[in-house]
């Protein structure tokens, strides 16, 4: 995931110079590149006009072969009282024409967005370059997610991954110790790890990952199993890592035991909870604070998972380490398109 601060006009563009050879190196056809450019522009520069330390935000997608790419613009304010009303073309409280948000909700393939008065805005845009696969077996989930480093420039010592099938899902979260290419190496080794496992319980991926950091500086880590047909998930972390289920107005925190994978850890086990239909799990490094509750914000939880984790980021970062926020939400049975993401 790449991250632009943009708090002027200039930095806009630089958003845009960024997003045109990420676009390029994934195989985006020239035209799919000057939508994407069009797309960055537009909200950049609204960020840079209307908003308070804002930051653009870009990953890549994968859905069934198809490739895309999630854009998130955030800032800190001053927000919007009737987001509806924004979205309207020929709304405007600058003199422009008042078509940005309109126009970036058209010319995306997905558009959601947060805002509140004060606070601030979180707008995410998804666009393919090509056409989604039909649909898939029911369960999959919907995943949003903000993985960045501490410091621009310098490798991310966090990582996320998932693995889909058609009755469970497997999630990983890893945050290799300290900060920069040691706790990059340590992740990335993890994910490679999970994602070349061929087993599905959470504990025995999880000594696995612990026997193969060995040789790394260690990390804290979580494994979640998704049972789309019980409505169940299955956790198991060791260290550091943050896990709630969210539902409504409660929330429930998930047991991660003491230790570091790679170096001492207990004894790996699993603990099973009830995931309700809608409900969101929030899983994060230590990067995020813990005193956050989507409930202090009235509607985000009903938000597409991006917003939720961009918001979540936004507001509850700590500022001194990297920091991976994912956030899921379980899909009411019935036909969904296949959707496999790539940090």
């Amino acid at each position: 995931m790449l991250r632009v601060r943009v708090e002027d006009v200039s930095q806009a563009g630089e958003a845009r110079r960024m997003a045109v050879p990420f676009c390029r190196d994934l195989g985006f056809s020239d035209l799919d590149i000057g939508q994407v450019a069009l797309l960055v522009t537009e909200a950049a520069t609204n960020l840079a006009k209307h908003a308070r330390e804002g930051e653009f935000l870009l990953r890549s997608l994968e859905r069934g072969g198809v490739t895309g790419v999630e854009l998130l613009f955030l800032d800190r304010g001053p927000g919007m009282s009737n987001p509806s009303r924004s979205l309207a073309d020929g709304f405007s409280t600058s003199g422009s024409p008042g078509t940005g948000l309109g126009a970036l909700q058209r010319n995306s393939s997905a558009f959601d967005l947060f805002s509140e008065p004060g606070k601030g805005t979180v707008v995410a845009c998804r666009y393919w370059a090509g056409s989604l696969p039909g649909d898939a077996p029911p369960g999959w989930l919907e995943i949003g997610a903000v993985c960045l480093p501490m410091t621009d420039g310098e490798p991310c010592g966090d990582a996320w991954a998932a693995r889909q099938t058609a009755s469970t899902s497997l999630l990983l979260v890893c945050d290799g110790l300290g900060h920069g290419l040691l706790a990059a190496e340590a992740s990335r080794r993890a994910e490679r790890l999970f994602c070349e496992s061929r087993s599905e319980g959470p504990a025995e991926i999880v000594e696995a990952l612990h026997r193969g950091l060995r040789s790394t500086r260690g990390a804290a880590l979580a494994v979640l199993a998704a049972d789309h047909a019980g409505g169940t998930v299955t956790y198991c972390g060791i260290g550091n890592i943050g896990a709630r289920i969210v539902s409504g107005d409660e929330e429930r925190h998930l047991v991660s035991l003491h230790g570091t994978a790679g170096e001492r850890a207990s004894k790996a086990r699993e603990f099973s909870y009830p995931w309700p239909e809608g409900s969101l799990l929030v899983v994060h490094s230590d990067g995020l604070v813990t005193s956050w509750r989507t409930s202090a914000y009235p509607g985000l939880a009903g938000r597409h998972p991006s917003v939720v984790a961009a918001v979540l980021y936004r507001d509850f970062k700590r500022g001194r380490d990297d920091t991976t926020v994912l956030v899921v939400r379980r899909r009411a049975p019935g036909p969904v398109a296949r959707e496999e993401e790539a940090p």
